[in-house]
């Protein structure tokens, strides 16, 4: 019986399996996307639409820093089959043949359909030479991106790096992807999330062979990049092109500050280096050649170089002693150089004479006066107490602070205190004539030359400064909140008097140290400085500010190995007064500027 009725039971059951299984299919087809999601996936692909970055101007709205176009080569290895010259390509582009024949296999093994970039970023100029002959190398193909430019190679170090993701970008911010660019430091870096914008997405069907068909959905699916946030920055690009200038072959810096602001007018590291070497393909070698060249271009001298202050720091030393009650205005005290050495012919100052003669010895008992009060009849305790005062006052004044980290990269200095020499030379086991190379901005003592255009700020402002910055305005929302910051120093504006007078006497006076820094019908207010580095390579050292009253202007200068303040810091400094405070396109002092211009390392040692 059963055997009978075999065929039947059979074409039963593969009867049921055909209807279950074009019931699911039509199940799948009808109530379901999860197939039809996965077949789109394999003919759908998104496109990124990069954003225009934003640009950034100068405080009176000159472009520094823009876009431009730059050409990616890529190879699609299908398209080439092994039709292509390389000999006759790697002489097109300048190369050897061994290293196309090495991307062209690196592009094989990634993607036999997908295009490759082979080369990176070509300038215009260089694509121009090359774009007309492209036709005859199947599989070679060219597209369009844009790179960083600035425009007249100003102020590189503020403005920052911008370059290539690497694999720890990438991992570290889904925004980016392989081949994407980002700022890497300075504002470029410090601002990147404002100025990179959004991406939009292109949507658009491709065939197996990752060949583009057709928009998808008509292109309705597609969004808009939005372009990034435009900076207007505080720097002065005139003021600073002219800095760049006077600090060629020269090393050091020179920053500006506008006292009632805060913000920076000119930020200048020498040497400097041309930012159009770190774009291109030429970028991994000339990175190279720059971070092992000598003068250490890419070192941002102006926010990270930390010197001894010398003797510009007296006046902080005696502002301090003022306000503690340790000295009075009219206090003398005798020029001993059996303690400490000095030079002039002065014996007797008080504390407006001992600025204008920057005599050791007076600041020498000035400190010590405030360091060894004598309270607990023990020295080491003292010395400890005071020091403690001390530290706390000083970095009032900025010092030892990052003066608000509204500046990319800025260190901090160092200003010592007691757990300091705690550390060095043991608790109870230090006092006053351990530490006395401290009181003439010596010993440990370091600072940066934004800190001494800040100090020179805060005097010009008789007792306050605002934290600097370079950012003016960020896509038209004005400043980032809380950057111009008021600080106070804790002196009182009437205990500026004897310090402001000496300032001014240092340029003013025929036998003044500054003497090469007067500008006629301006009061300069300034003060010298010889830093010591080396017996026959002390650093030229000038901070200033003018006008003497509401100052426009308060400036450092640091000229490496160059000598005595006066001789090459501060003419350098007045050249850079007398343009941003009478606006002059031509300085009414030729000789002052043709003597910076031509000067350079090594310099005379009498001049």
């Amino acid at each position: 019986m059963i055997s009978r009725n075999r065929p039947g039971v059979i074409a039963a059951i593969f009867t049921f399996m055909a209807f279950v299984f074009v019931l699911r299919l039509g199940q799948i087809q009808v109530t379901t996307t999860e197939w039809r999601d996965y077949a789109a996936r394999l003919t759908e692909e998104r496109e990124p639409v990069m954003a225009s970055r934003g640009l950034m101007y100068d405080r009176n709205g000159a472009l520094l820093v823009s876009n431009i176009a730059c050409y990616d080569l890529l190879f699609t290895p299908r398209l080439a089959l092994n039709r292509i010259d390389t000999t006759a390509l790697a002489t097109l582009l300048g190369w050897e043949r061994e290293r196309l024949v090495q991307e062209m296999d690196k592009a094989r093994k990634y993607s036999w359909y997908r295009p490759s970039i082979i080369l990176r970023q070509l300038p215009p100029e260089a694509y121009a030479r090359i774009s007309s002959e492209l036709w005859r190398f199947p599989g070679i193909r060219a597209k369009t991106r844009s790179i960083r430019s600035n425009l007249e190679g100003l102020a590189t170090h503020l403005v920052g790096e911008y370059s290539e993701t690497t694999a720890r970008d990438l991992e570290g911010d889904a925004f980016y992807t392989l081949g994407d660019f980002k700022g890497k430091s300075g504002l470029e870096g410090e601002l990147e999330l404002a100025l990179r914008g959004q991406k939009g997405i292109r949507f658009h069907m491709v065939d197996v062979r990752n060949n583009y068909q057709q928009p998808l959905s008509e292109g309705r699916m597609d969004t808009l990049a939005v372009a990034g946030a435009d900076l207007t920055l505080t720097i002065d690009l005139e003021l600073q092109r002219y800095a760049q200038q006077l600090m060629q072959g020269k090393r050091g810096s020179v920053v500006a500050i506008e006292p009632a602001t805060g913000e920076v007018l000119v930020l200048v590291s020498s040497p400097d280096y041309d930012p159009d070497l770190l774009v291109g393909p030429g970028r991994a070698h000339n990175y190279d050649s720059l971070l092992k060249h000598p003068g250490k271009p890419l070192f941002n001298r102006a926010l990270r170089g930390t010197y001894r202050p010398g003797s510009i720091f007296k006046m902080i030393q005696g502002l301090v002693a003022l306000e503690q009650g340790a000295i009075q205005e009219d206090t003398r005290i005798y020029c001993d150089r059996g303690i400490i050495g000095c030079h002039g012919s002065h014996t007797y100052d008080n504390l407006n004479e001992a600025i204008i003669h920057s005599c050791n010895p007076y600041f020498h008992e000035v400190m010590r006066r405030m360091i060894q009060h004598r309270q607990t009849g023990s020295h080491f305790e003292d010395a400890a107490l005071g020091l403690s005062a001390w530290t706390e006052r000083v970095k009032a004044f900025g010092l030892g602070t990052n003066l608000g980290g509204h500046l990319p990269g800025a260190k901090s200095g160092f200003v010592p205190d007691t757990t300091f020499f705690n550390r060095v030379y043991g608790k109870k086991r230090w006092a006053y004539s351990t530490i006395y190379s401290l009181s003439i901005g010596e010993g440990e003592l370091l600072v940066t030359p934004l800190q001494m255009a800040n100090i020179a700020a805060a005097i010009g402002n008789r007792g306050w400064y605002r934290t600097p910055h370079a950012i003016r305005d960020i896509g038209g929302q004005g400043k980032p909140e809380g950057s111009d910051r008021r600080i106070d120093t804790g002196v009182p504006a009437e205990r500026f008097a004897p310090i402001v007078a000496a300032m001014e006497a240092v340029v003013a006076a025929p036998d003044g140290t500054g003497k090469r820094a007067q500008i006629e019908g301006l009061t300069v207010c300034g003060k010298t400085g010889t830093v010591q580095n080396d017996p026959e390579l002390e650093h030229s050292v000038f901070m200033a500010f003018a006008p003497c009253v509401n100052p426009q202007i308060a400036i450092s200068v640091y000229v490496e190995n160059a000598g005595f303040g006066g001789t090459w810091a501060a003419p350098l400094a007045a050249l850079l007064i007398e343009k941003h405070v009478f606006q002059r396109d031509t300085t009414a002092y030729p000789d002052r500027e043709l003597r910076i211009l031509e000067a350079h390392d090594p310099f005379p040692r009498h001049d």
